[in-house]
């Protein structure tokens, strides 16, 4: 390897990120002496590279950002993780009392977490979720509110202008949706383009937004930014999830769930 003094400061980062691609994570020291640089030097080139995106700082080091797959359409995951799901729909459930007005997004987290909402009395639950409305409709105490907009056939979820226009109209006590990619430094971020605005648009309908993302979803990053992961109050999440990542997010004021 080329002595890192000789390089240039890009030359130099982009020989770390190739670095960190092949061991996932570094401390300090490990990067100071593999690439005979100093202490200063190392964490400015992290810091660098981690306003790009492509690696999370962590205490005394770094790791690799890891990128969200595309993920399968709604049905096929219904079998993925569903004790996970399970445990992480009934804490969500834990959080709503009586008489609420609560918004319940798309996907199969936030389908569990309808399923243990059944019992509550006098609840109102929006939802542009048609699996959602298709499961509560059988329950009279629950005043189901359906918004209107495109079909998104892959979720079966109801996206777009005309979605907006109604969210914008409404309000919650609290909401409840999944994420493809959360991240401490990213935030939340989706990997379908058409439907960021209409999830930007869920976060304004209460201050008390929960996060449900099982430990695939957590520190990842997708194509397009939803909002900073200071916009959520909570994350519910299982176990599996890294100890460093809940930390990170608890340093910042969230609430972590770990079920």
């Amino acid at each position: 390897m080329q002595s890192s003094h000789l390089l240039s400061g890009l030359e130099r980062q982009e020989q770390l990120l190739r670095y960190l691609e092949i061991s996932h994570r570094a401390s300090v020291a490990e990067i100071c002496e593999r690439f005979n640089i100093s202490e200063a030097t190392t964490r400015r080139d992290l810091n660098i590279l981690a306003k790009t995106g492509k690696i999370r700082r962590t205490h005394g080091g770094a790791i690799l950002t890891r990128k969200s797959p595309p993920e399968l359409p709604v049905y096929h995951r219904m079998n993925d993780l569903t004790e996970v799901k399970d445990r992480m729909g009934l804490e969500a459930a834990r959080l709503v009392q009586d008489g609420e007005t609560v918004f319940l997004g798309t996907g199969t987290s936030t389908l569990a977490t309808a399923r243990f909402l059944t019992t509550r009395k006098n609840l109102t639950v929006i939802t542009n979720s048609l699996v959602i409305a298709n499961y509560l409709v059988d329950y009279p105490d629950i005043n189901l509110v359906v918004l209107g907009g495109q079909l998104r056939r892959s979720e079966l979820s109801l996206i777009g202008y005309i979605t907006e226009k109604a969210i914008s109209e409404l309000r919650a006590d609290k909401v409840f949706i999944g994420i493809h990619g959360i991240d401490p430094e990213q935030g939340l971020t989706n990997h379908y383009l058409q439907e960021t605005m209409t999830d930007r648009t869920i976060l304004q309908l209460s201050p008390d937004i929960t996060i449900i993302a099982d430990h695939t979803k957590c520190g990842r990053v997708s194509t397009a930014v939803v909002a900073p992961i200071t916009k959520i109050k909570t994350l519910i999440t299982d176990t599996e999830t890294p100890a460093e990542f809940v930390e990170s997010l608890k340093s910042k004021g969230i609430a972590v769930i770990q079920v």
